[in-house]
């Protein structure tokens, strides 16, 4: 009977039926399932793939740090410097009767004696080059400055005596010198002109006496001018930088130095993430001037120099236009002799554009003496090219002494509403208000600040434009006309 059910048509036809129905089932919990937040497994791989590389790029990071640092910590030194100061030792008898006697303090015959001050102070630097057994080691001016002992502390600890090659306050930076007759590794100088903002770099030196750091951060900006006096435009970093970096290494992920560690800007004499450093390609020419003459050469054109404010460079025709102006020229100099003007507005050197009277400054400064160069300049609203032959900078000293060849040995500035109701000036007098140099021609002829120009050889002039126009077609001798403490008018003549 059973065998018969089973085997018959209508079994069969239910058997599929209920075959469906748990097929049915079964898939729509599969779907129910498959519905759910659980992510599916391909894409949890997906995310795991990406944290993956994510740790592979800062691992590779960490191995590029690891590697810059083992290949320049052993090129950066530590510098100690000891300046020795004698002082006259007082006489026994002492207070009060050495101050209000002074030339009885000491008895007769007795020899004055005299104590030794000993004042230290650390730096850094880094070995640049090599010439048989002499290493030399770059830092900074400020860091070797007067001292009368010099030593060197490589990364290994050993010590060595060095000795100065040469200092430069302008540039800040010194060269010293070693003996080793072992083979020591030197610094790759990189080229500071490839540096971008963003950039990674490394400072390597010793802050506050902890030596061989290192410590990382971007390059913030780039072409700061320094402090005062100072010829360099600066790299700007937030790598912590702190007492005892300068003069130590700044590179790049190549373990290329790129800069020079100088100076901070601080106000609690820590790092706040403003650090300056040389660019290395200010300091590659200085290095050879170091070793080959003692001291840095710098090309010498024979101007003073300044920006121009927004009214005058209106005046001059010059608005919106990078360069800087030439306001004054010496007799005699390189410029002189090669037609340079005062009112002449630089724009470029050797297809180098000019940014600023500063950039002007350094580009004069690392052009070679008695060469000559292209200048691109503005006179008078046109532009001009003028070959210039450079000459070679004296000291300050002597540059300070020929201030009387300075031509015209004046600045200018409008008559604005400030000016005229400070001096008291009515609308109806024109002219420019004068700034005159001291121990120049002008001044020595009787020219004041603050006199009001007039006139030059008797043609009216009330721009700059009318001021430098009719200044340069004067061949030997300049008549000014001028109005003094608002009433009193002048004629002061000036021979060149």
């Amino acid at each position: 009977m059973f065998n018969k059910l089973f085997s018959s048509r209508r079994f069969f036809l239910v058997n599929l039926v209920l075959t469906g129905i748990v097929l049915g089932f079964g898939l729509a919990l599969l779907s129910f399932s498959c519905s759910t937040n659980t992510p599916p497994r391909t894409a949890y791989a997906q995310d795991q793939g990406g944290s993956g590389s994510a740790m592979m790029d800062l691992q590779a990071m960490q191995n590029s740090f690891r590697a810059v640092s083992a290949e320049v910590l052993p090129v950066v030194v530590e510098i100690t410097v000891t300046e020795i100061t004698r002082q006259q030792v007082p006489s026994q008898r002492g207070w009060p009767f050495d101050f209000f006697f002074p030339d009885r303090a000491r008895p007769e015959g007795e020899e004055p004696q005299e104590r030794e001050f000993r004042s230290q102070g650390l730096g850094s630097g880094v070995i640049v080059r090599k010439d048989k057994s002499t290493y030399y080691v770059l830092t900074n001016n400020h860091v070797v400055g007067d001292a009368d002992e010099i030593n060197v502390i490589l990364y290994d600890g050993r010590e060595f005596t060095a000795t100065l090659v040469g200092s430069d306050a302008r540039k800040d930076l010194a060269l010293i010198e070693f003996e080793s007759r072992e083979d020591l590794p030197l610094a790759v100088l990189g080229d500071s002109n490839d540096l971008y903002v963003g950039d990674w770099v490394l400072a390597v030196g010793n802050p506050l006496g902890y030596v061989s750091t290192v410590t990382a951060g971007i390059v913030s900006a780039l072409g700061r001018d320094g402090p005062q006096n100072n010829i360099s435009d600066f790299i700007q970093t937030d790598a912590a930088i702190n007492q005892g970096n300068s003069g130590g290494a700044l590179v790049n992920l190549r373990g290329e130095v790129i800069g020079i560690n100088t100076w901070i800007a601080t106000q609690s004499g820590g790092s706040a993430g403003l650090g300056f450093a040389i660019p290395i390609n200010n300091a590659k020419k200085a290095i050879d001037d170091f070793i080959n003459k003692g001291q840095i050469q710098y090309g010498w054109l024979g101007v003073s120099i300044s920006d121009v404010s927004r009214p005058i460079a209106r005046e001059l025709l010059v608005e919106g236009i990078k360069g800087a102006m030439i306001q004054n020229v010496y007799t005699g100099s390189p410029a002189d002799k090669s037609g340079l003007l005062p009112g002449d507005y630089v724009t470029a050197i050797e297809g180098k554009p000019i940014g600023g009277y500063l950039e002007l400054t350094r580009t004069v400064g690392d052009l070679l003496p008695n060469e000559t160069y292209e200048f691109e300049l503005i006179r008078y609203g046109k532009k001009m090219t003028l070959s210039v032959s450079i000459g070679l900078r004296d000291n300050d000293e002597s540059i300070a002494a020929s201030y009387m060849d300075l031509w015209p040995g004046v600045s200018i500035a409008p008559l604005t509403e400030e000016v005229r109701k400070n001096l008291e000036i009515g609308n109806e007098v024109k002219g420019l208000l004068l700034l005159v140099n001291e121990k120049s021609k002008a001044q020595m002829a009787g020219l004041k600040s603050y006199d009001i120009l007039t006139a030059i050889n008797d043609r009216k002039v009330e721009t700059a434009l009318d001021f430098y126009r009719e200044l340069n077609r004067s061949d030997n001798r300049t008549t000014f006309s001028l109005l003094r403490e608002g009433d009193v008018e002048l004629e002061i003549g000036i021979r060149r």
